[in-house]
């Protein structure tokens, strides 16, 4: 079953999810916040997609926005923030990170009706009162989609924030480096600056000792796509050319076996493209989707000349292969799936 969306949910969609991990006794999952500033440190100035955002104290009224991510919803988490949210709108439905997806189930929604594309607009977002506003790119403060501006948000005092490389709302660029800038500016912001950078040092460390273990190790071909989505015209248009899914699959020792079929985040592409491609490992992310597992063996059964076909190599991932403070535990994963003697 395919699950049409709208574009810009589609466009979004690789917004999405570095320094927590499933076997992590660091990771913070739930939603108590340690202690933050609200006096010493600041104000404190946040420079965002050319605009100065300035903090008089911790937020304490977050609104996180849909934008198929949960990269900033997570990252919160992470950094033990969740009591800060009283609205969230972003869900896959499922994490790598053992307690994250049930702790994002349990965030307050804010009762609000949201418009065609799944997320808050302009008057309800004004009537829930926030102090921040988080949305994965520049999309989800646009006037002609109906949400509320940045400017229509300072003027009832609320801050507003877009993260790294969704300033233009192209993350095509998107690199590991961006979900250590957006925890790192949620640390300055909220006054957890040294929980940020431990989560991120930790991270650092492990996605090292992981691409060294397998740096001498070929390289497969490796095709990602998200599972029973549809994203444009042909039979496979959902699959990942660009991104940090680029990054993570190099660190964890793979490539992309499509990563010149699209200059943008994703290629929209035929059946016969996909089957004429050698793909050595599946890679099926999930997004609310109830059963990837049964995705990817269908697609195995479907394209039985792929190497991965006849190994049976595959893995679903969720969060931790997008933006977010979980990329380490994507690099992990893929690099035992596609080097397993190595580990």
């Amino acid at each position: 079953m395919s699950r049409k969306r709208p574009v810009v949910i589609a466009v979004t969609a690789l917004c999405l999810l570095a320094a927590g991990c499933a076997d992590s006794s660091t990771e913070t999952v739930g939603s108590e916040s340690p202690k933050s500033g609200s006096g010493s440190g600041y104000p404190v100035t946040v420079e965002n997609c050319g605009e100065k955002q300035t903090f008089t104290k911790a937020p304490e009224r977050v609104v996180v926005m849909n934008g198929a991510s949960v990269a900033e919803v997570s990252s919160l988490l992470a950094l033990g923030l969740g009591d800060r949210i009283v609205a969230n709108q972003q869900s896959y439905g499922r994490s790598e990170v053992e307690g994250r997806a049930e702790a994002i189930k349990a965030l307050p929604k804010g009762d609000v009706k949201l418009n065609d594309a799944y997320d808050i607009p302009r008057e309800a977002m004004l009537g829930l009162r926030p102090d921040l506003v988080l949305s994965v790119t520049s999309y989800g403060f646009d006037t002609k989609n109906g949400f509320a501006t940045r400017a229509d948000l300072s003027s009832v005092s609320a801050n507003s924030y877009i993260s790294p490389q969704g300033c233009d709302d192209d993350p095509a660029k998107m690199t590991v480096a961006d979900s250590y800038t957006l925890l790192r500016d949620l640390g300055k912001i909220f006054g957890v600056s040294d929980r940020a950078e431990k989560l991120i040092a930790e991270s650092e460390k492990r996605i090292a000792t992981i691409s060294t273990e397998v740096a001498d190790e070929k390289k497969p071909n490796v095709m990602v796509l998200f599972s029973n989505m549809a994203m444009g015209g042909n039979d496979f248009s959902s699959i990942v050319a660009n991104g940090i899914i680029n990054d993570i699959l190099t660190k964890a020792g793979g490539t992309n076996a499509f990563a010149n079929a699209s200059r943008t985040t994703f290629a929209d592409l035929s059946k016969e493209k996909v089957a004429a491609t050698s793909v050595d490992s599946l890679v099926v992310i999930s997004y609310n989707d109830p059963d990837p597992e049964a995705y990817a063996k269908k697609l195995l059964k479907e394209f039985p000349q792929w190497p991965a076909a006849k190994t049976n190599t595959f893995t679903v991932l969720s969060d931790s292969i997008y933006l977010g403070p979980s990329n380490d535990v994507a690099v992990d994963k893929l690099a035992r799936t596609f080097h397993p003697d190595a580990f």
